[in-house]
């Protein structure tokens, strides 16, 4: 079941970026992605503001997924915004006024999920996704 909604969250942001390219053809990517990148990450800091507990060090971890992030959108823009996508989930679930266990845990678990291809190749994003999970998870306990 929670694989299932995993896959319908990334199914529904592989759509909204399909209807943005239809509109963009033929145009590079790069910098709508980066955009929208930076405005997702942007909107967690925002909604960090108001959580004093672990704030600076998930600040502190969003500037480094930036960078990963970036370096990432250079050669994969699709997996970048996914990324993103599940970041910004996971921290909304994570600082809710009522928080919902189960709703975290399948963010995280996207998160999680999306970074597993690149182990390899960007071995740091792993490990600050990784890392901004377990501090969200923690939050919503």
């Amino acid at each position: 079941m929670a694989d299932r909604i995993v896959e319908a969250v990334e199914l529904e942001l592989r759509r909204k970026k399909h209807n943005a390219s239809k509109i963009n053809r033929g145009r590079v990517f790069t910098q709508p992605t980066a955009f929208m990148v930076q405005n997702t990450i942007e909107k967690i800091e925002a909604k960090l503001a108001n959580k004093p507990e672990n704030r600076e060090e998930l600040l502190n971890l969003l500037q480094q997924l930036k960078s990963e992030i970036n370096t990432l959108a250079e050669t994969n823009a699709d997996s970048a915004q996914t990324v993103a996508g599940f970041t910004e989930v996971s921290a909304h679930e994570a600082t809710r006024a009522q928080k919902n266990p189960e709703l975290l845990n399948l963010s995280l678990k996207g998160l999680s999920r999306s970074v597993t291809e690149f182990e390899g190749s960007h071995p740091a994003l792993v490990a600050v996704v990784n890392r901004i999970a377990t501090v969200l998870s923690n939050m919503g306990i």
